[in-house]
């Protein structure tokens, strides 16, 4: 059974023997980031290899074992506000630089980023604001009824032959149809 894509995990452990899970061309780059605390988004399935992604950073690897995270709405790189507590915390706006999960907390945490610089805070979802715009449209689900045409006048081009709707037509009587 395949997971719903896309999907957030981590791998907090080598999740297997030897590098054969590993892309051939990724295996330097996964060397680096796993095992680690940060938060992967999984994107999509080739058929042979997950393709993951980290901020900008992208990977492939196949199934294996990960520790899967909820979705919390916000990633690498969203814009966000954070949410001011009277005169306690600080509001400003600022990146997403690096997603964490605290397992001692079961949480992920965010670092943010004003300007060039990375703050030294790490944030929870619920004091950020998501400033990204992700609208996603649904498909529709009203159903509107199809236009009914009828030739209102026969003749040839150039004397004006006109297609009405079948309610814009009025009958001899006077009275719309």
């Amino acid at each position: 059974m395949r997971p719903e894509l896309p999907d957030y995990g981590t791998f907090p452990r080598w999740p297997a023997d030897g590098s054969a899970w590993i892309h051939p061309d990724d295996l330097s780059l996964v060397m680096r980031l796993i095992p680690s605390d940060r938060v992967f988004r999984r994107e999509q399935f080739d058929g042979d290899f997950y393709h993951y992604r980290y901020g900008e950073i992208r990977f492939r690897l196949r199934p294996c074992m990960w520790l899967p995270l909820a979705d919390e709405g916000i990633e690498i790189g969203d814009l966000v506000e954070t949410v001011g507590l009277g005169l306690e915390r600080e509001r400003f706006v600022a990146t997403i630089a690096e997603m964490s999960y605290e397992a001692s907390e079961s949480r992920i945490v965010y670092r943010l980023c004003r300007g060039a610089v990375n703050d030294d805070r790490l944030y929870e979802r619920d004091e950020l604001k998501v400033l990204t715009d992700k609208t996603k449209l649904m498909p529709g689900t009203t159903l509107h009824p199809r236009p009914q045409w009828i030739e209102a006048f026969r003749g040839d081009a150039l004397s004006g032959d006109y297609l009405h709707f079948a309610a814009d037509v009025e009958s001899d009587d006077g009275t719309d149809q």
